[in-house]
């Protein structure tokens, strides 16, 4: 689907058992006809510029996908998807690091590494105590993000006390139905993502990639999120029984066990979670909210536990976020270092050689599809 705006999101977060990322699995499948190209190199030595250069590049011929943004830095690339063309680029670095599988079939590298002046080798320290307040942050912040998940974890249990999961289970199925037609009872195919991140601009929900590629949607209005994971589970269970393709975006808090949104772009569907982190403007197709599956419609007499707790859970995610605002700011010095130190004109004939190579595949490609 072509869209004015760039579809974005993220493949990796901090969450409270610290990075966390898809990277490995649902980016690229080297047995299914895709070319990665794999920038290998440190901080500071144009890896996001390249890749916004070859975004611009491909977006001037009409050719949109999914930009993949760094929680670390929401203003940098982490990569850069097509999959109508199945070509992507990779930041294949740590922390999400990737080595090919298929080197020469699959994979091409490339390696701005290179440009990197061995006169860095004069003062490593420096460089190291950088990296590691860079790493205390993040770990800083993850920590308070545990404390964060255990709040609202506990604000999830006491909501889950007075749901009616048959009644949840029974209206996703019904909607799958009434959506998607009855099941077709094979599988179909998922990619995760995240939509939401605690950054160092604080908690992000990237609500325009939703509206860009759905314009159908389903709000689930639930402030605690039991009952609003509870019907995408469901509801997941049910689109995949019926071959869809989907995207299923989990909670960075919880990043295993919560699901928060599910996307259905082939369909132009999607069903999100609404609440205080994440919150859409403009008209949506349908609300169902939370109480409806509620026990008298209500809470139980917890009401002054829950909002402590919310409060409390708002006051830690700051502070998170502020850690990894610090931590960004060691990254940004490692990053000039390194820029400092850089052969930007070799920099350029790689970029050229590899923009030429990638514009070379992407192009055959839309061809193809035509």
């Amino acid at each position: 689907m072509h869209t004015t705006e760039p579809i974005r999101f993220f493949f990796g977060a901090n969450t409270p058992q610290g990075f966390y990322g898809f990277h490995e699995t649902d980016l690229y499948d080297a047995r299914d006809g895709w070319i990665a190209f794999l920038i290998k190199s440190g901080a500071g030595t144009g890896k996001s510029t390249f890749m916004r250069r070859l975004w611009n590049t491909a977006y001037n011929k009409g050719i949109v996908g999914e930009a993949i943004c760094c929680s670390s830095d929401p203003a940098s690339l982490d990569a850069i998807r097509f999959p109508a063309q199945k070509v992507c680029v990779i930041d294949a670095t740590a922390p999400h690091i990737l080595e090919p599988v298929a080197y020469g079939e699959c994979e091409q590298l490339v390696p701005f590494g290179c440009c990197l002046k061995s006169s860095l080798c004069e003062d490593t320290a420096s460089w190291f105590e950088e990296a590691d307040a860079c790493a205390a942050g993040h770990a800083r912040c993850c920590r308070l993000m545990g404390a964060t998940a255990g709040l609202l974890e506990n604000n999830r249990r006491l909501q889950d006390t007075a749901l009616r999961h048959d009644k949840i289970a029974t209206t996703a199925r019904r909607l799958a139905e009434k959506e998607f037609g009855v099941a077709r009872r094979h599988g179909g195919h998922e990619l995760r993502r995240f939509l939401s991140a605690v950054t160092p601009q604080g908690h992000l929900f990237l609500a325009d990639t939703v509206t860009a590629l759905c314009p159908k949607l389903y709000v689930l209005e639930d402030e605690y999120g039991a009952a609003a994971s509870r019907f995408l589970t469901v509801l997941r269970e049910e689109l995949l029984t019926r071959g869809k393709a989907l995207i299923t975006c989990p909670c960075p808090l919880d990043p295993h066990r919560k699901l928060d949104h599910l996307l259905v772009p082939s369909e132009g569907v999607a069903f999100i979670t609404a609440n205080s982190y994440h919150k859409l403007g403009g008209p949506v197709y349908r609300r169902i909210h939370a109480a409806r599956f509620t026990e008298g419609g209500s809470l139980p007499a917890s009401k002054q536990q829950l909002r402590f707790n919310r409060r409390a859970a708002s006051e830690l995610l700051r502070e998170a976020a502020a850690h990894a605002a610090d931590a960004k700011t060691h990254h940004d010095r490692m990053e000039a270092r390194h820029t400092a130190h850089m052969d930007w004109e070799l920099w350029k004939q790689l970029a050229a050689d590899a923009e030429e190579r990638f514009v070379s595949v992407l192009e055959a490609r839309t061809a193809q599809n035509h």
